[in-house]
């Protein structure tokens, strides 16, 4: 049994608040979903579950961890640059129970991950992997490990979709205890048996963390309708107060107008109305206890404000895209991926290419993107995969949106950051030390400040909560653009796209149907 008992957690930079006497306990078998807005702190919380050191340098920490005999195996959201450059063999064996393993057990480690075991061996450099082959063999040497608590941030992220459904099947199937971030609805509703929601209010300077053992479907029907029947209550209760408050006015101001009028030849008559204004103060009393026991306005945090207030549409009949590629090769052009590669995009069309892990959906997307970003008749914007390709890292958000630093741009570049749920603050901090979905919120308002006609994007919703992801879907679907996408994300590719490809080693095959 792993506990953590009355954690709190304290931003070091802003000293901001991310959680106040949490305490949480992971039992065998738990599939418990931590989730929130981007910032939140989930992230860090994970981390110091696993081991406080990982977070020393940027929050203070304060709290029990109750770890004893429990194994804990740590899955990061983003493996860090030290361990891209290990060779997948050196990264492997630096797993002490991995080097103990003998054929037949790496062979199934390799089967329950979906990789062939020969790559355990591989002397390639980890980071020369597609992000859902690192992920699945960042898996293998966690399973490895043989954790008896696993601790997951965004196991989702970069999975095709039969491994997706994979990494289902093993948080569902484990008899360990998991304690996950995940921003994928559908993985949520076919996994998590108790949620932990964390959130941030009054422009992030107030916290609060709420746990109920429930699915995730129930966690938000419950949440709603808490939230409704709050909301009624309280607006009931101050129209309550409204009518109390304006009926005891009436009868103070008779009650003072009589006391100025009463004559000084009638003693008993201003004796009484004293005695009727010491009522009216102690009914001015009661009123007062009354409404510190109201039924509070309740709070929650909203999810994103977000649009393309100026981009034009596209017109129907406009040629956007007509690609062809007889080979698509890796990076260094050292393996063929697919061949005979065609793609035509007329209108404001929204296509949406998936595939394998490792097939080059992203390679293809950056091929395109070569494509059309010398176009002088459109205003094509890309976002790729990893943002730090084209982030510039140590600038801000306001520098990195309003290069030309004029009052106006600034003031805009402000209030649209303040839409999107940043704080003043962050919005003067490092791009590094922001979360991966500040940080797509950066690309997002790049693409509406630039006044795109046509999207390039390589995973949109990977990284945006479960209150955000839906307003990005509903902003993409209305675009009146073109958009050209890779995703995994069962809702986004349910709601956005009129048109699916896979990508195969035959070149994109148009998918017809569901899912």
């Amino acid at each position: 049994m792993f506990q953590i008992e009355d954690c709190r957690i304290i931003y070091k930079k802003d000293l901001r608040v991310l959680a106040d006497g949490f305490s949480l306990t992971v039992h065998p078998g738990d599939k418990i979903a931590l989730i929130g807005e981007e910032g939140n702190g989930k992230s860090t919380l994970l981390k110091w579950m696993y081991d406080p050191a990982l977070v020393e340098d940027y929050a203070e920490v304060h709290g029990k961890r109750l770890a004893g005999r429990e194994r804990l195996g740590y899955l990061p959201q983003e493996l860090s640059a030290e361990d891209k450059e290990k060779t997948v063999y050196a990264y492997m064996t630096e797993e002490r129970l991995f080097t103990e393993m003998n054929p037949a057990e790496i062979a199934e480690l390799g089967r329950k991950c979906g990789l062939d075991p020969e790559v355990f061996y591989d002397e390639r450099r980890l980071g020369s992997f597609s992000g859902g082959e690192k992920l699945k063999i960042e898996t293998a040497r966690i399973l490895a490990s043989m954790p008896t608590v696993f601790l997951l941030d965004e196991p989702s992220n970069d999975l095709d979709i039969a491994t997706l459904e994979w990494m289902e099947k093993l948080i569902r199937d484990t008899k360990a205890g998991v304690v996950y971030i995940s921003h994928d609805e559908v993985l949520l509703e076919n996994t998590a048996n108790r949620i932990v929601h964390m959130e941030l209010f009054k422009r992030k300077t107030e916290s609060r963390i709420t746990v109920m053992n429930v699915s995730y479907a129930e966690y938000v029907k419950r949440r709603e309708d808490l939230f409704d029947r709050q909301m009624m209550m309280a607006r009931s209760d101050r129209r309550e107060e409204k009518i109390r408050m304006e009926k005891f006015r009436r009868i103070q101001q008779k009650v003072e107008h009589d006391l100025r009028s009463v004559s000084r030849q009638d003693p008993h008559g201003g004796f009484l109305l004293k005695k009727k204004m010491r009522s009216v103060k102690s009914m001015e009393k009661r009123f007062e206890r009354e409404r510190e026991n109201m039924t509070d306005v309740p709070e929650k945090e909203e999810a994103i404000l977000f649009h393309f207030e100026n981009s034009q549409p596209v017109p129907e009949g406009k040629t956007v895209l007509d690609f062809r590629l007889d080979e698509l090769r890796t990076p260094g052009e050292e393996r063929v991926l697919a061949k005979n590669i065609e793609l035509f995009v007329r209108g404001p069309r929204k296509v949406c290419i998936i595939g394998k892990n490792g097939s080059g959906k992203t390679t293809l997307l950056k091929k395109i993107r070569e494509e059309l970003k010398d176009r002088k008749d459109l205003r094509a914007a890309y976002m790729p995969q990893n943002y730090e390709d084209l982030l510039e890292m140590e600038k801000t958000p306001v520098e990195y949106l309003a290069p030309e630093r004029t009052t106006e741009k600034i003031t805009k570049v402000r209030k649209c950051l303040g839409a999107m749920k940043y704080t003043t603050d962050e919005m003067d901090h490092a791009i590094r030390e922001l979360s991966g979905g500040q940080k797509a919120k950066v690309f997002l308002l790049k693409m509406v400040l630039d006044e795109a006609d046509v999207l390039l994007l390589d995973e949109p919703t990977r990284n945006f909560s479960p209150l955000s992801a839906p307003v990005i879907r509903e902003v993409l679907k209305e675009f009146p653009g073109a958009i050209i996408a890779v995703s995994h994300d069962r809702r986004f590719l349910a709601e956005v796209p009129d048109q699916i490809y896979e990508l195969t080693k035959e070149g994109l095959k148009k998918k017809e149907g569901a899912l």
